[in-house]
């Protein structure tokens, strides 16, 4: 409260800076009026525009648990891939995301197959140590944003019950199948690797099982079928003599 108090107390501040410089510049108070409407204006879309950033990351937690919580359901590729793509973009916007988007994006990944996406995702949050949300300290002014709405949630459940049950949803399922689900990805890929080995060492035993072609300067015509006959009749001749 006391941070939110400060930062409003500088912006009054600033805004009667500008006031005053414009009046000592000789500005008509009708124009002061204008450009102080505009500035507000402009502050307030891009506060709204920062906090639809934020609203978004929540809008692909509630997506993204409907798919990995309903196993029964029968979900399209598609419909996972936009999902992750949803996911993905947020990244770009926030430079520190939190950890659950990366275990949700691990999780995704793994229910299409994509086990290589799967082990670089999870491995940030179970190996990185500077992932944990205790080494957060200094947050970017999104992730900041993003703590704000998810306490502001966390206090009043009433005010978005779906986003909060997807939340604590995924953050169960982050505790209990994190480790092992990348453990088990590593196995897949491990064993995915070691099938595709032999399968190229067979491939090379069947092509030296061949004898190499001669080339075909050195393949000669078989005699003709007149000469063929005539030693064999030289043959019998020879036999009954």
């Amino acid at each position: 409260m006391g941070s939110s108090t400060g930062k409003l107390t500088t912006k009054a501040i600033a805004v009667i800076v500008i006031v005053a410089m414009l009046d000592a510049v000789g500005l008509s108070p009708v124009i002061m009026v204008l450009i102080t409407g505009v500035v507000f204006v402009v502050w307030l879309c891009a506060r709204r525009a920062q906090a639809r950033e934020v609203e978004r990351i929540f809008d692909f937690y509630i997506a993204a648990d409907a798919i990995l919580r309903e196993e029964e359901r029968r979900w399209y590729g598609f419909e996972i891939t936009e999902v992750i793509e949803h996911g993905e973009s947020l990244l770009d916007i926030m430079p520190d995301p939190p950890p659950l988007s990366y275990y949700t994006l691990g999780a995704l990944h793994h229910r299409l197959g994509n086990y290589q996406a799967t082990v670089e995702y999870l491995s940030r949050i179970l190996e990185d140590e500077l992932c944990y949300e205790t080494y957060r300290t200094s947050p970017s002014p999104q992730l900041r944003r993003y703590v704000t709405m998810l306490r502001r949630i966390e206090y009043q459940p009433s005010n978005a019950p779906q986003t909060l049950a997807a939340i604590r949803s995924l953050e169960r399922a982050r505790q209990r199948n994190a480790s092992k689900l990348l453990l088990e990805t590593r196995e897949l890929l491990e064993t995915k690797k070691t099938a595709q080995q032999a399968t190229e060492t067979t491939d090379v035993r069947e092509e030296m099982s061949f004898a190499p072609s001669l080339p075909l300067g050195a393949i000669s015509a078989p005699p003709p079928i007149t000469k063929v006959l005539h030693d064999v009749y030289q043959d019998e001749t020879r036999a009954s003599n």
